[in-house]
């Protein structure tokens, strides 16, 4: 019984601490902590609110690093908000010793969610979700994982 409340809470902590917390505040971050982007190449179309971040593309909030090849950011003509971010290319995002690993993440502030494709994987040390897609739907607070496959270090006792 010990074991399977230790399954259940690390995938608790994985998801939530790696998922959650990570691309969730990311993109609401623009209220609270500055988000520094940092690549090769910028380009804004000012009609279409779009930017383009291409070449090892770096964007930093607080703890929160997501690394890709290119990024696409749209935002609102009102108030400059995120709207959607779509990250492609060897997409890492890393909190602490925290991971997830994937070819694209899409985030659409309209549906509230997050889909990360292209081999997902969310690793927090030896442990480790990988599936086809994850999908983390902001508002409800709830992640699904297409084709799961979960693998627990068991702690030492």
């Amino acid at each position: 019984m010990l074991k399977v409340l230790f399954t259940v809470r690390i995938l608790i902590i994985l998801l939530s601490f790696v998922l959650f917390d990570s691309l969730a505040v990311f993109c609401y971050a623009a209220n609270e902590a500055p988000i520094v982007i940092t690549s090769h190449t910028l380009t804004v179309d000012s009609k279409n609110n779009t930017a383009v971040f291409e070449g090892e593309v770096v964007a930093k909030t607080g703890d929160i690093v997501i690394y890709s090849d290119k990024m696409e950011v749209s935002y609102s003509d009102i108030q400059g908000e995120i709207t959607a971010i779509h990250a492609s290319g060897k997409v890492r995002v890393h909190k602490e010793e925290r991971a997830i690993f994937s070819e694209e993440a899409h985030y659409s502030g309209v549906e509230e969610k997050i889909i990360f494709t292209g081999a997902p994987k969310v690793v927090d040390g030896e442990n480790m979700i990988t599936g086809v897609e994850i999908i983390y739907f902001i508002k409800d607070d709830r992640t699904v994982v297409r084709e799961s496959r979960v693998i627990i270090k068991q702690a030492e006792e």
